[in-house]
């Protein structure tokens, strides 16, 4: 079986996640070549990932007979059209969350993929994270019960980027911060968003507050299941504590906890303090390497088998449909029906 040639669309954190992970740790594909707008950006990774091909120009790629998929980690205003042009090319696509801006966008980007037969994998990476998957074989055996209600929250150490103070460019933190948080309600109550009400607010940003006054960096939702499950979402930027993502599936017998802030399993305890204390996660490129590779390798596998995709083109766009309900609840200040 020939090695699926991959090009990377963005050279930032997560897109050199993704890289590392094309050029080194996945049998059956191999990196060909790197985009960013920014030429010495472009220039700098493929140095480090030790590749000599770049683009500053996405287009300049879909030209590339070598390259058989895109991986699309730029800014969200951005996934439609680079989506729609690569599967035009008969490229697969693997795209970062969040999936597009609107609906129709992510429509758009599922029927291109569609129409020219290429595998669509949203990047909702903690669907391949052990820890997620064991408690979700927990929750599938029946060990607690029926799930009654899943909460999740993430909360980011790092103040927002200035792109991100515009909602009309960026949804906001429900989309940016909030979008694994979605997913995860929705994996685990294994069933669609019927209500959602949120409340938004900036606590943290004080340079958003005269240009973007809509702007929130923290927010709360509650919602209703179809299927009658409650869920519970809280979202942060700017704490700077720590990167704090945790999850709880709540049922009639008992319930699932998942995550924590102790970055590895040392506890240490002092005479002076006469405190325990142990490191903290810094960040989710450490916590959630692992779930990337994982992520990564089962992309492969769908492109190189033509096997449905783990985390479709559905599961982006229900995740953007909420965040769009959530924003209108948010701005409206009533209870939104999906």
């Amino acid at each position: 079986m020939s090695k699926l040639g991959i090009c990377v669309i963005g050279s930032g954190r997560a897109g050199m996640i993704h890289a590392e992970n094309f050029a080194k740790n996945i049998p059956g594909s191999r990196l060909v070549a790197m985009v960013d707008p920014v030429e010495e950006t472009a220039r700098s990774a493929c140095a480090k990932l030790g590749i000599d091909t770049y683009y500053t120009d996405y287009r300049q790629a879909l030209e590339n007979k070598d390259i058989g998929a895109m991986i699309i980690v730029t800014p969200t205003r951005f996934h439609l059209e680079i989506a729609v042009a690569a599967a035009s090319a008969g490229k697969h696509i693997l795209c970062e969350k969040p999936m597009a801006m609107t609906e129709d966008e992510c429509r758009q980007m599922i029927d291109a993929a569609e129409k020219n037969k290429v595998t669509l994998q949203i990047g909702f990476m903690r669907r391949f994270d052990s820890s997620f998957m064991r408690a979700k074989e927990i929750v599938g055996r029946g060990d607690i019960g029926d799930v009654v209600m899943v909460r999740s929250n993430t909360r980011g150490p790092s103040i927002p980027q200035p792109w991100m103070y515009d909602l009309k460019a960026s949804n906001g933190p429900l989309a940016e911060v909030c979008s694994h948080d979605i997913d995860t309600l929705r994996w685990f109550a294994g069933s669609e968003f019927k209500t959602v009400y949120a409340i938004g607010g900036n606590y943290r940003s004080p340079g958003a507050k005269q240009d973007f006054p809509d702007f929130y960096d923290n927010v709360a939702l509650v919602a209703s299941f179809e299927n009658g499950m409650q869920g519970m979402i809280d979202g942060a930027q700017g704490v700077g504590y720590a990167y704090d993502a945790r999850v709880e599936v709540l049922g009639t017998k008992g319930c699932v906890f998942i995550g924590g802030l102790n970055d590895d399993a040392v506890v240490a305890c002092t005479a002076d303090s006469k405190q325990a204390a142990y490191p903290l996660v810094a960040s989710w490129m450490q916590l959630f390497r692992q779930a990337y590779l994982n992520e990564d390798l089962a992309f492969v596998e769908s492109a190189l088998t033509g096997a449905p995709a783990k985390v479709t083109g559905h599961d982006g766009l229900m995740a953007v449909k909420v965040v769009g309900a959530g924003n209108v609840s948010i701005t409206e200040k009533r209870i939104v029906t999906l």
